[in-house]
């Protein structure tokens, strides 16, 4: 089978869907399935549609629109606030779009109103992890302001924490978005039907009980597709790691010295690498690269594998402690953390496949 390639097994993927949306569903939160680690790649979609989840998120209106091409049902949301530019495709594509921009809300108004359509809107708030969202001090005439627009429709408030500044989900700061909620509705007399408090990394608030009432979607891609949570760097409790898994073979074999021999300077990317002598060592090189990869987000599934590091369109890798027997030709696995899955998946000259 053509190499390098990414496989998902989607059973396994499944699973962790179905557990990821049953804890959820006992704290009264419905999942939202993050797509844009694996690009919204239907099958794996499909899998989760088949898991009973029925909102889909995703930061490429290329992939809401791939997904909706393949006939995936349910709701499909714009997790990246929308540039002005693609408003009219969001309008087209996504039932919903994530905003803390009042230029985007207009564009998107003008977009829905030449379409006929009413565009759902979350707005966000930034709790503190200082990526997107209004300030909560500013929130109130935010929505003052987007309520003027006729063709958007306010369904709830969202934030957004563990991305950029690694602020981690706490009960105060999901507190806060249920208080400005609660501010907003008797302000302004609406409902909000939606309260976005969370992702992979808010879990341990289910697990510990310690969710306040009220937050009920939480987005969340790592957990259900490779059972991982960076952010908390952990496993998640009840989940499989084992479901995406990349193989690359191998297309040297030597053995050659461990230090390279010569006046060191900067590598291709601009950095001084550093060795260890170790004497003579037996080497593979296998056909992905950093073009394709971060070495160092990659997990070898062979036991006495060491990842040297890589270079754009090779992986080399220390095989001489591994008791698996090398070869040219030979496919070596390794098991993917979020990083690596979401590089492969947009490198075109990785194959992804499902098993």
């Amino acid at each position: 089978m053509k190499c390098p390639r990414i496989e998902f097994d989607l059973q396994k993927i499944r699973q962790n869907a179905e557990y990821i949306k049953e804890i959820c569903s006992k704290s009264g939160v419905q999942v939202m399935a993050v797509t844009k680690g694996y690009c919204g790649y239907p099958p794996v979609v499909k899998e989760l549609y088949n898991a009973g989840i029925r909102n889909f998120g995703d930061s490429r209106i290329e992939n809401i629109k791939r997904m909706r091409e393949a006939g995936i049902k349910g709701e499909m949301t714009l997790i990246r606030i929308p540039m002005i530019s693609e408003a009219e495709e969001v309008v087209q594509w996504a039932d919903v779009s994530l905003n803390s921009e009042i230029k985007v809300l207009q564009a998107l108004d003008n977009a829905a109103k030449k379409q006929e359509k009413i565009h759902k809107i979350i707005l966000m708030v930034d709790v503190g992890d200082l990526r997107e969202g209004v300030l909560p001090d500013d929130l109130e005439g935010f929505v003052s302001e987007a309520l003027a627009f006729e063709n958007l429709k306010i369904i709830g408030l969202g934030f957004n924490v563990g991305c950029f500044g690694g602020v981690l989900p706490t009960e105060e700061n999901t507190q806060l978005l249920i208080d400005l909620a609660q501010n907003i509705q008797d302000k302004f007399g609406i409902k909000l039907d939606i309260l976005s408090g969370g992702s992979t990394c808010a879990l341990p608030l289910i697990e510990k009980n310690e969710l306040p009432q009220g937050i009920n979607q939480f987005r969340i891609g790592e957990a259900i597709i490779i059972g991982r949570d960076s952010t908390g760097n952990r496993c998640v409790p009840g989940t499989r790691q084992d479901t995406v898994k990349l193989v690359a073979e191998v297309i040297e074999l030597k053995r050659k010295p461990s230090m390279p021999i010569g006046k060191i300077g900067k590598d291709a990317f601009g950095n001084t690498p550093v060795f260890e002598d170790k004497g003579i060592r037996l080497r593979a090189i296998l056909a992905v690269g950093r073009q394709d990869a971060d070495p160092e987000k990659l997990i070898p599934l062979t036991d006495g594998i060491e990842i040297l590091g890589g270079s754009s369109d090779h992986l080399l890798i220390d095989v001489t402690d591994s008791e698996d027997k090398f070869f040219v030709g030979k496919e070596v696995t390794f098991g993917l953390t979020y990083g690596a899955m979401l590089r492969l998946m947009t490198s075109e000259y990785v194959k992804k496949i499902t098993i």
